[in-house]
C-alpha cells in the first residue's frame, strides 16, 4: 500500500467520526424520542385492550341474542299450540294453469296468491291479473283443545307429491298443515280443469279432532280482495262492481255499490261473490255456508289504482274427524251470461246456481226481454258475424220493424188530434177558461163523435218503453262488447271520446263521446217531427213549458249518457234514426184531408160510436166533479 492510499483511507475515516460527532443527538431529542416511543406503544396496547373488550361484548351479545331467539322461538311454539309444527318456513309458490287460466298458490296459509286471465287484456294492454300478492287473502281462524287461536295465514303448508296430471288433463295440487300430531293434519286440495273458469277447493281433515276443542263443527273463514281497475272508465266500472250473494233458498241479493257499508246475514248462503264490471271471483259451497258478515268499501281517490275493498267473513261447516270434507268451489271469470248460465244446464232446479243474476239484465218484464229475446236475438247474429257494430245495427232495425205497427198506431193517433184541432180550438174559443169542466166535456164528446181516444197514442209508446228499458241495461252488462271497436269506438263497453281534457268538469266530465251527441242530436230532431205531428196546447197553462221540457229531456240524456258504453248511444242513436225515416215515410202516404173526412163521415153515422174503456171512464169522472161540483154549489 503506497503512502497516497494510507492518506486517502485516513481522510475518510476521520470523516465519517467527524460527522458523526456532529449528527449525535443531544439529551433532550434523546428524551422527546422516548415520549414519542411509549405514545405509540401506549395507543397500541390501548388499541388492543378495545378489541379484547369489543370481543368479549360480541361474544356476550351474541350468547344474548341466541338465548332471546330461543325465548322468542319458544314463545312462539307455545302460542301456536298444535299448529306449532307448522309455524316456522319461507314462503315458496307453486303454479298449475289450463287453458283459462294461470293461478299461483302460496305455501305460507296454503292460499291462491294470484290468479290471471290468460285470453284477457286490461284497457291498456297488461296481463289481466284479478288479484296478485297482498291483494287478496283467503285466512282460516283454528281454535286448539289448549285454548290457543291460530290464523292460517300465519302458518306455513308443505305440497304432498307433485301436482297431479291426469289423462283428461285436470291438475290437482294438495297443500297439507301438519300439527305436532303426525296423526292430525288438514289437507287444502285445489284441482283445476283443463278447460274452465271453475276450480274445485276441498278441505280434507285427518285426526284433527285430536287438536280441536271436541265441539268443533265450523270454521270462521276470512276473505278479502283489492278490486282493481281494469277497464277504461272508473265511474262506469264502479257503477256496476259490487258484492253479490245468494240465499240458499231464495234469489240473489247485492250490497250497495255507489257506498260503504257493511251487513251481516245470519241466513245460509250458497255463494259470495266479489264483482267487477266484467269479471268477478265467486266463492261456492257444496255445502250452505252456515252465515256472512259482508262489507264494500269505495276508494274514494280517482288515481288509485283500485276501486274497491271487499271483504267476506264467513262461517263453514267442518268436520275436524275427516269423515267428511268440506268442498268448495271458486269461479275466476267473465261476467258472460252464456258462461255463467251454462253452469246450471242439467242441474235440478233446487240446486241450480244462478250465478248468471250477477249480470244485471234488469228487473221484472225488463229482465225477462233480455233473457229471452235481446240475449238469443244477438247469439244468433253471432254465430254468422264478428262485427259488434254491424250487430247492434241489424239488432236495431229488428225490433224497430217489430215494433212498427204500435208506432204506426202512434202516429195514426196523433193525426187524428192534428185534425181536430180546429174544431177543439173553436170550443176553447167558445167556452171561456173559467168554465173547464164545461170544455172538457165538450172536448169529450167531439172525440166521442168522430170515435177518437187520447190515449191511443200514448198505450202504443207505452208498450215500447219495456225494450227500452230492456237495452239500457243490456248493452253496459254485454260482456261480449268488451274491447270490440267500431267505426271510431275502440271499446263498445266503454265511452268513445273524441275530445278529452285533464280537469273534471261538473255534469260532463273530463271527456266528449261522439255517439253521445249523435244520439243527442237525432233525438232531439225526432223530439220535433213528433211535436210537429201531434197537437200541442201551448195556449193552455203550462203548455209552453211541456214544449220546452220535451226538448230539454234529450240535453239531459246527453250528460247522463256521456260517461256510459258507446255501444248504448249507438243504439239510441240508430233507433232515433231509423223512427225519423219511419217518420217521413208515414207521412207520405197518409192524408190529413182523408182522416178528417173519416172522422166527419164517422160523427155522422147513425151507428153510435163504441166507447173505449178509457173514456167511458173519463166521462164517469168527469160526471162524478160535476155533481160534486153541484153539490158544493148548493151548501153555499
Amino acid at each position: 500500500m503506497d503512502k497516497n492510499t494510507v492518506i486517502g483511507f485516513g481522510l475518510i475515516a476521520a470523516i465519517v467520526i467527524g460527522f458523526t460527532l456532529l449528527n449525535k443527538p443531544s439529551q433532550e431529542d434523546i428524551k422527546r424520542q422516548q415520549r414519542y416511543s411509549d405514545s405509540i406503544a401506549l395507543v397500541q396496547h390501548q388499541q388492543i385492550q378495545q378489541t379484547k373488550a369489543d370481543s368479549a361484548k360480541l361474544a356476550i351479545a351474541k350468547d344474548s341474542l341466541a338465548t332471546t331467539d330461543t325465548t322468542k322461538l319458544a314463545q312462539k311454539a307455545d302460542a301456536f299450540g298444535a299448529f306449532s309444527a307448522s309455524a316456522f318456513g319461507e314462503e315458496k309458490l307453486y303454479e298449475i294453469e289450463n287453458e283459462y287460466l294461470k293461478i299461483k298458490i302460496s305455501n305460507k296459509g296454503g292460499r291462491i296468491y294470484s290468479v290471471q286471465l290468460k285470453n284477457y287484456k286490461t284497457h291498456d294492454s297488461l296481463p289481466l291479473m284479478l288479484f296478485d300478492k297482498d291483494e287478496s287473502s283467503l285466512n282460516y281462524i283454528f281454535s286448539t283443545n289448549n285454548n290457543r287461536v291460530v290464523n292460517s295465514a300465519d302458518l306455513y303448508f308443505e305440497p304432498v307429491g307433485e301436482i297431479i296430471k291426469d289423462t283428461q288433463g285436470n291438475q290437482t295440487l294438495t297443500m297439507r298443515l301438519k300439527t305436532t300430531d303426525p296423526n292430525a293434519y288438514m289437507d287444502f286440495i285445489y284441482t283445476i280443469p283443463a278447460k274452465d273458469y271453475m276450480i274445485k277447493y276441498n278441505l280434507k281433515a285427518t285426526g284433527m279432532n285430536a287438536v280441536m276443542p271436541i265441539a268443533t263443527n265450523s270454521l270462521e273463514l276470512q276473505w278479502k280482495s283489492k278490486i282493481r281497475q281494469q277497464e277504461k272508465g272508473r265511474k262506469f266500472e264502479e257503477r256496476y262492481s259490487a258484492v253479490h250473494y245468494k240465499y240458499s233458498s231464495d234469489d240473489e241479493e247485492s250490497l250497495n255499490a255507489s257506498k260503504d257499508i257493511e251487513k251481516t246475514i245470519s241466513n245460509k248462503l250458497k255463494w259470495v261473490a266479489f264483482k267487477d264490471q266484467f269479471f268477478s271471483s265467486i266463492f261456492i259451497a257444496d255445502e250452505d255456508i252456515s252465515s256472512a258478515t259482508l262489507s264494500s268499501v269505495v276508494e274514494k281517490d280517482v288515481n288509485n289504482p283500485y276501486l274497491k275493498y271487499y271483504s267476506a267473513d264467513m262461517i263453514l261447516p267442518f268436520d275436524p274427524s275427516g269423515r267428511m270434507q268440506s268442498g268448495f268451489r271458486f269461479y275466476f271469470g267473465p261476467n258472460q251470461y252464456k258462461i255463467l248460465n251454462a253452469y246450471d244446464k242439467g242441474v235440478l232446479s233446487d240446486q241450480k246456481l244462478k250465478l248468471r243474476s250477477i249480470v244485471p239484465l234488469g228487473w221484472g218484464i225488463f229482465g225477462w226481454i233480455n233473457r229471452f229475446i235481446i240475449i238469443p236475438m244477438f247469439n244468433v247474429f253471432s254465430l254468422f258475424m264478428s262485427n259488434f257494430g254491424i250487430i247492434i245495427l241489424l239488432m236495431t232495425i229488428v225490433i224497430k220493424m217489430v215494433l212498427f205497427p204500435l208506432t204506426y198506431k202512434s202516429y195514426m193517433s196523433s193525426a187524428k188530434m192534428r185534425v181536430l184541432k180546429p174544431e177543439i180550438d173553436e170550443i176553447n174559443a167558445r167556452i171561456p177558461s173559467d168554465k173547464p169542466m164545461e170544455r172538457q166535456k165538450a172536448t169529450m164528446d167531439l172525440y166521442n163523435k168522430v170515435g177518437v181516444s187520447p190515449m191511443s197514442g200514448c198505450l202504443p209508446m207505452l208498450l215500447q218503453m219495456p225494450i227500452l228499458f230492456a237495452m239500457f241495461s243490456f248493452f253496459p252488462s254485454s260482456f261480449e262488447l268488451r274491447q270490440q271497436s267500431f267505426l271510431w269506438a275502440k271499446d263498445l263497453s266503454a265511452y268513445d271520446s273524441i275530445l278529452h281534457w285533464s280537469t273534471n268538469l261538473p255534469l260532463i266530465g273530463n271527456h266528449l263521446s261522439l255517439f253521445c251527441i249523435l244520439m243527442t242530436v237525432t233525438s232531439i230532431i225526432s223530439t220535433k217531427l213528433n211535436m210537429a205531428t201531434t197537437p200541442q196546447a201551448t195556449d193552455q197553462p203550462g203548455g209552453e213549458m211541456m214544449k220546452w221540457s220535451m226538448y230539454l229531456m234529450p240535453v239531459m240524456f246527453f250528460f247522463m249518457f256521456n260517461d256510459y258504453a258507446s255501444g248504448l248511444s249507438y243504439y239510441y242513436f240508430i233507433s232515433s234514426l231509423i223512427t225519423i225515416a219511419q217518420t217521413y215515410a208515414i207521412r207520405a202516404f197518409v192524408d190529413d184531408k182523408k182522416i178528417l173526412a173519416q172522422l166527419h163521415a164517422k160523427r155522422n153515422s147513425k151507428a153510435p160510436a163504441k166507447k173505449s174503456g178509457f173514456m167511458e171512464r173519463l166521462e164517469k169522472m168527469q160526471r162524478d166533479q160535476q155533481k160534486a161540483l153541484q153539490q158544493k154549489n148548493k151548501k153555499r
